[in-house]
């Protein structure tokens, strides 16, 4: 079973708020939120769950679109709340303090949209995902759309690889194996990402299927860009042509299977049948 309060412990130290402006954070939203605008009406209900200090929340209600934001971590959404008022941003819909697993607090078809970015990360069990995907099939509106983030297996088992050589105190022989047997991790220490859940994309597409989604799309969402995020935005200080190129390669290898599973995120987007 996942330990929330684990979750809880690391979002408490982890700058979340300012994750999405350094140059991996950056390449990841500005390709995220251009993949979601055109699926939106300005008269779209958003769910943004697991949205953390709110930065797409916040662009999303810049915007004109009615968001709650939702997240297991109070001291985020804080902060979510303290950048709208001081900053003068129209106002969210809500700040609430969710556990993805359970949307009891929303009543049944609440959302035309949910963004699900984060929770995928970390649930560990099998029941819990399931209850996630169900509760936000639940509280979507019918023909409502799921955007769904996650780790692909081999990128996360890869990241870990690569924990151990760096930071040794975190993986050791046993929580090595587990990663590349079942796709879960739980780190050593009590720094850093503390547990997290890879699955193959095969799997995300079964969850989604089982609850009643149709796929529109799955895709890595940096492809290649994963891991050059630096030197594509030194390239648009340099070569607009060239990073414009580059984003529209990125985008248009992004569907390939080997690279949603070696590069970075991924995102699966459906649509909830009636």
């Amino acid at each position: 079973m996942t330990d929330f309060e684990k979750i809880k412990a690391y979002y408490s130290v982890f700058d979340e708020q300012h994750r999405l402006e350094n140059a991996e954070g950056r390449l990841e939203y500005d390709i995220c939120i251009n993949i979601i605008l055109p699926y939106l009406k300005k008269s779209d209900c958003i769910l943004d769950l697991g949205g953390g200090a709110g930065k797409y929340s916040i662009e999303l209600a810049k915007q004109g679109y009615n968001v709650t934001l939702a997240d297991l971590s109070e001291r985020l959404l804080k902060q979510a709340k303290t950048y709208v008022e001081e900053n003068n941003i129209p106002s969210l819909q809500s700040y609430d303090v969710v556990n993805a697993v359970d949307l009891s607090c929303y009543d049944d078809n609440s959302f035309d949209v949910i963004i699900l970015f984060g929770p995928l990360y970390h649930l560990l069990d099998s029941d819990e995902r399931n209850k996630c995907v169900s509760e936000v099939y639940r509280v979507l509106k019918p023909n409502g759309i799921i955007f769904a983030s996650f780790i692909p297996y081999l990128t996360g088992a890869i990241g870990v690889v690569s924990r151990a050589f760096y930071f040794p105190e975190q993986v050791n022989e046993h929580n090595l194996s587990e990663v590349f047997e079942t796709g879960r991790f739980n780190n050593n220490a009590n720094v850093m990402f503390q547990e997290g859940y890879y699955p193959e994309s095969k799997e995300i597409e079964k969850l989604f299927r089982e609850h009643n989604f149709s796929q529109i799309l799955l895709r890595s969402i940096r492809s290649f860009g994963h891991n050059k995020e630096e030197k594509l935005y030194e390239l648009f200080e340099k070569d607009i042509s060239l990073f414009n190129k580059m984003i529209e390669l990125i985008n248009k290898t992004s569907t390939n299977p080997a690279i949603i599973e070696t590069c970075g995120h991924a995102l699966y987007i459906g649509r909830k049948c009636q």
